[in-house]
């Protein structure tokens, strides 16, 4: 690929958040402090950020033209075939990336080792330099990634790179109708959770945590559920949390592997508050009331994660 710019996708760190809630560094500052709180790990946790992403700069700028754009942009920006992706964040802000760029390659940085997993980030800022010379010589391999696709019934669509989650957006009984495998019922549950390869280890894996822990299985079972789907599968997993028997509602469609010829499909019965949210962002969501159908499958789109 004959890359011409870097757009370098970012979050505000979370001293930037809390001066944005209390309008300057020394109110924020106060707030954390008279709660006993550690101010000065806000300030360190940002002054590496700062450190990371002005060294990421530096070295892109030896070699391409470069952009920063700030995550709340990622929907309406247009990215275009000539762009090379770099993120630098934390794992979550790689999922959120890779559902709007229409797979180009990504490269993700992790700006604070210390403090982020970086199961998604696979480089170092000191290791960008060498990174983007093997790319632009066309020397790189990616990861490919399956990702998840919602479409309403009035056409509206949403991807996702670890997870769904479909039902109330509170507390309360997410109500429904749940077709799979030809087999169609009426349920109440704390909602359903769909999740991709990449997403297994994360919300997946608790929901197979807390059974293991009702069933008292052994370790290895619950590893080996973990790992019902590879990140390039063309396979999704689907488990119904906490769903409630009653006169009126079923629970024997509770769990199942989700394919390019088998779809998931739901109708809501919320006369309100009913949301389809991806990758644990809650403002990333559709609404999901009564009259509405959705169709959960594999999207055409692929993440391609450099690495």
């Amino acid at each position: 690929m004959d890359f011409e710019r870097v757009i370098i996708i970012r979050d505000k760190t979370r001293l930037e958040l809390l001066i944005e809630r209390f309008n300057s560094k020394a109110q924020a500052k106060f707030y954390i402090e008279r709660s006993e709180g550690d101010f000065e790990y806000y300030e360190i946790e940002n002054n590496t950020f700062y450190k990371s992403l002005s060294e990421i700069q530096k070295t892109i700028s030896k070699h391409l033209k470069f952009k920063v754009i700030n995550r709340s942009f990622l929907p309406t920006y247009i990215f275009t075939e000539k762009d090379l992706v770099v993120v630098i964040g934390q794992d979550g802000l790689v999922a959120n990336t890779a559902k709007y760029v229409d797979g180009l390659p990504l490269i993700g940085v992790n700006p604070d080792s210390e403090r982020y997993d970086g199961v998604l980030l696979k480089h170092t800022p000191n290791e960008l330099d060498a990174a983007i010379k093997n790319i632009l010589k066309g020397d790189f391999e990616t990861k490919q990634v399956t990702m998840a696709k919602a479409v309403l019934n009035d056409g509206q669509t949403l991807l996702a790179f670890n997870d769904f989650y479909i039902g109330a957006d509170s507390h309360v009984s997410s109500r429904y109708d749940i077709e799979f495998k030809g087999k169609k019922e009426r349920q109440s549950s704390s909602g359903i959770i769909v999740s991709t390869g990449a997403g297994s280890t994360g919300w997946l894996s608790s929901i197979f945590n807390m059974a293991n822990n009702i069933n008292r299985q052994k370790s290895n079972r619950e590893k080996q559920q973990q790992s019902l789907v590879r990140w390039d599968d063309e396979k999704l997993v689907f488990v119904v949390r906490e769903p409630f028997l009653s006169k009126v509602t079923q629970t024997d469609i509770g769990f199942g592997i989700i394919t390019k010829r088998q779809t998931l499909k739901i109708e809501s019965n919320m006369p309100n508050k009913g949301v389809i949210f991806s990758d644990g962002i809650e403002s990333d969501f559709l609404n999901f009331n009564s009259g509405t159908h959705v169709e959960i499958g594999i999207a055409d789109e692929k993440a391609n994660l450099i690495i």
